[in-house]
């Protein structure tokens, strides 16, 4: 009998295409700079941060986690926080307003999820924390996301290439 010594398997990944975003001229700029525009809206960028990393964890795009844990980590977030998102209803790191914006970004990710798409309960509690200006920042910070988590799995994407 012989005993086999591996290391964890990992997958060689190869992405479908380039990302369409860098295909379409100036599609990566839009969508740049759509990002851009909800900064200083009324959220926190922690929470922009918070919220990128649950949408990215929902949809399965292994490119927006590992880029969302980079940022946030280059932010100033810490490991607890960063951990504690996917458990983020019982996680005693997060405000009461993070939680708000994560359970909409959860709402909005999950759209087919529930008969009315995002409750009124959820959204009642984003408003409790967040101005009109703000919510509005905080929607087209969430759809985004949730755009770019769609190019890089439909088109396979590679973590850690940027």
């Amino acid at each position: 009998m012989t005993t086999e010594t591996t290391t964890p398997h990992l997958r060689t990944l190869t992405p479908r295409m380039k990302n369409p975003a860098t295909l379409v001229p100036g599609a990566l700029q839009a969508l740049m700079g759509l990002g851009a525009l909800v900064q200083g809206q009324g959220v926190p960028e922690a929470t922009l941060e918070l919220v990128h990393l649950r949408v990215s964890q929902i949809n399965g795009c292994g490119w927006c986690i590992e880029f969302g844990l980079r940022q946030a980590r280059k932010a100033g977030e810490s490991e607890d926080r960063l951990a504690s998102v996917p458990a983020w209803r019982e996680s005693p790191y997060l405000s009461d307003a993070e939680c708000a914006a994560i359970e909409l970004a959860e709402s909005m990710t999950r759209l087919a999820d529930s008969a009315d798409g995002v409750p009124d309960a959820v959204w009642e509690r984003a408003a409790r924390h967040y101005d009109e200006q703000a919510l509005a920042a905080l929607v087209l910070y969430i759809g985004t996301t949730n755009l770019y988590n769609r190019l890089n799995v439909a088109t396979r994407q590679v973590p850690g290439t940027w």
